[in-house]
């Protein structure tokens, strides 16, 4: 009879398994989206105090990308119909669904916009291949966004 008991501890204690470091091919864990690479905006929502959204689509003659690698940012945006040019670059995190850019320089127009504000914070909707970067007042209402898809 030893011998049978000795059998199934064995026979228990193999089937039993520690599975939280075990892999499923079958069901791989998701990866985490990241917002690095070449992104192209297509559509900029505009909040207005009454409740309603303005949406205004991009066009050829309005455009904007922006491009992230593991610590800078730099974007440019290009209006046909204004005379002023407009990019600008330097760090960002994205950490607990908030982005942060920190621009160094820009263009003479936004040169100006970062001696009063060099810092931006936008709350992030971050998926595979599209992002929203949302603009909030104090209250957490929503202002603006800028909704964006993955071109590279």
């Amino acid at each position: 009879m030893k011998p049978l008991v000795f059998l199934l501890c064995i026979t228990l204690f193999s089937s039993c398994k520690n599975n939280t470091n075990a892999t499923d091919p079958t069901n791989p864990p998701a990866e985490a989206p990241t917002i690095e690479g070449a992104w192209e905006l297509v559509s900029y929502l505009n909040y207005r105090s009454d409740g309603t959204v303005d949406t205004i689509k991009t066009s050829n003659t309005n455009k904007q990308v922006k491009m992230y690698s593991a610590t800078k940012v730099m974007w440019t945006r290009l209006r046909v119909s204004d005379s002023l040019d407009w990019f600008g670059y330097g760090d960002y995190t994205v950490k607990d669904g908030l982005l942060t850019e920190v621009l160094d320089y820009g263009s003479k127009a936004m040169n100006n916009a970062i001696k009063e504000q060099p810092e931006f914070v936008f709350n992030i909707v971050l998926e595979k291949n599209k992002f929203s970067q949302i603009q909030v007042d104090d209250e957490g209402t929503p202002l603006y966004a800028e909704n964006y898809i993955r071109i590279e």
